[in-house]
């Protein structure tokens, strides 16, 4: 039986291109979308995938979501959540309360809804499965700050990190992973006034949709070609 991957954020930018690549090495991918139907229909019809409605902002759209998930498929290899808002550019001290709310909904209180009952349902009974978080190199790491301006972003994205660690420690026998890519060429970019990409792009060349899509592959087939 084809096992299947669920992507959240599939119709976007890096969810389309990773449900291409998850298609090529014999996945089914499910689609999962919050308002792009038609993009995810797309790219369901032509991965040989399913769509399926998937709003991380609301408690009830992910409740609808996990009923729909077990009659679209009884198998589940894996879940991707590469699903986010894109960011409000701004200082710290400008942090708005719902912009903040809505990354934190997204990123993190969404996915750990969506993880809490789909663990037990798909991943428990075979003691298997993998869960691959999109973080974000505007996070920084031990050896370079964080970017300024993308405050609300990054720490829904830190949050994310921390749900996933727990995740791993609580379930080992999943595996748990994450890719952290610098800016990508999707849409998300329309957020950022152009003058400022221009000059990141200055300094370093933008990454390619599948170029994160492969990196994510990798850690879901380790050692195999996307």
């Amino acid at each position: 039986m084809t096992k299947s991957v669920l992507v959240s954020g599939g119709s976007g930018g890096i969810g389309a291109a990773l449900c291409r690549h998850l298609s090529k090495s014999g996945y089914r991918p499910i689609v999962g979308f919050a308002h792009g139907q038609g993009a995810a229909a797309a790219i369901a019809a032509e991965c040989g995938g399913e769509t399926l409605a998937m709003d991380l902002s609301n408690a009830a759209a992910v409740d609808n979501a996990i009923a729909a998930l077990a009659k679209i498929t009884p198998d589940l290899a894996g879940i991707v959540l590469a699903a986010s808002p894109a960011p409000k550019v701004g200082p710290f001290a400008r942090i708005a309360s719902e912009d903040l709310a809505e990354q934190w909904q997204v990123n993190v209180i969404g996915p750990q809804r969506l993880l809490a009952a789909l663990i037990p349902a798909y991943f428990k009974r075979d003691r298997g499965g993998f869960i691959i978080g999109v973080l974000s190199n505007v996070m920084g790491d031990m050896g370079r700050t964080a970017m300024s301006g993308m405050g609300a972003y990054a720490i829904a994205k830190y949050a994310m990190a921390g749900m996933l660690a727990v995740v791993a420690t609580d379930y080992p026998w999943i595996r748990v992973g994450s890719v952290s890519p610098s800016f990508t060429e999707t849409a998300m970019l329309k957020a950022f006034d152009p003058r400022f990409l221009e000059l990141v792009r200055a300094r370093s060349p933008f990454r390619q949709p599948a170029e994160v899509a492969s990196d994510i592959m990798a850690l879901i087939t380790p050692g195999a070609q996307p």
